[in-house]
């Protein structure tokens, strides 16, 4: 990530987001989050990202009211096909408010964990924001050794948490690569995390478990949103998780880390 250039302005990352459709008008389509709206609602696990929503969620149309909200999907529930959007204000004004905690993480020298779900787009957002801290004096957690989970083994590249199967990073909305990181420090008698930045179930399953949680999620996860709607995650940024290239999420990084005075 090309850090010595000056961080963009709101501006011109907004005009970014636009282009590299990270935010704007996204590449999933409006009957794919309608259909994960529904399927949380329904109660299907597998969209709750090891939260625990109970009966609090089971209308489509609060969920799709809470996305409209903080993520900035169209609010119109007769808008059934077609196109779908994240506000890209919404975006920075998330960036901003996880540059804060970011912020606070550096000042207290705070234990880090790092985790994704998907290592084709994310990777390198939080493997930058780990070395960031590094460099003020935080603890960046290191996993234990031998933790199996969700089919696959948890293994940690760049500071970063990540599942792997049969040789290759996998994407993953499961909670239980996070459940078994965190399993694994108790019982190796290790303190807990300070402060987790994470995504899909990595990230609900740690702001389910109390942990204050910086977590990234798409228009089709509604999970995350709903779980900072009701303070089980600090803080939810909206963006498309995985777009042509990983290099387009390096000015937001790049932002992201400069409001937080890391850079």
């Amino acid at each position: 990530m090309p850090i010595a250039a000056p961080a963009p302005s709101r501006a011109e990352l907004i005009d970014h987001l636009v282009r590299t459709r990270i935010a704007g008008a996204v590449a999933t389509p409006r009957e794919n989050n309608l259909l994960h709206y529904r399927r949380l609602a329904n109660g299907d696990r597998h969209y709750w990202f090891g939260l625990e929503l109970g009966d609090r969620w089971t209308d489509e149309q609060d969920v799709l009211a809470v996305m409209a909200e903080r993520c900035g999907v169209n609010d119109d529930p007769d808008h059934r096909q077609g196109q779908d959007t994240i506000d890209p204000e919404l975006t920075v004004d998330a960036l901003e408010r996880a540059a804060a905690v970011l912020r606070k993480a550096a000042a207290d020298r705070q234990r880090v964990l790092f985790a994704t779900g998907h290592p084709g787009g994310l990777l390198d957002v939080h493997r930058a924001t780990a070395q960031a801290l590094r460099e003020r004096d935080c603890e960046i957690m290191v996993v234990p050794d031998g933790l199996q989970a969700a089919d696959g083994m948890v293994f940690q590249f760049g500071d970063v948490a990540v599942l792997e199967r049969g040789a290759t990073l996998w994407h993953t909305h499961s909670p239980e690569p996070m459940a078994a990181v965190l399993d694994g420090l108790q019982r190796a008698g290790r303190p807990l995390p300070d402060l987790v930045m994470a995504d899909h179930g990595w990230a609900g399953c740690a702001g389910q478990r109390g942990i204050p949680t910086i977590g990234f999620a798409d228009c089709n996860d509604p999970a995350l949103f709903l779980a900072e709607a009701e303070g089980t995650v600090q803080v939810t940024v909206p963006l498309d998780d995985h777009v042509l290239s990983p290099r387009h999420y390096d000015p937001p990084t790049h932002y992201l880390l400069a409001a937080a005075d890391l850079l």
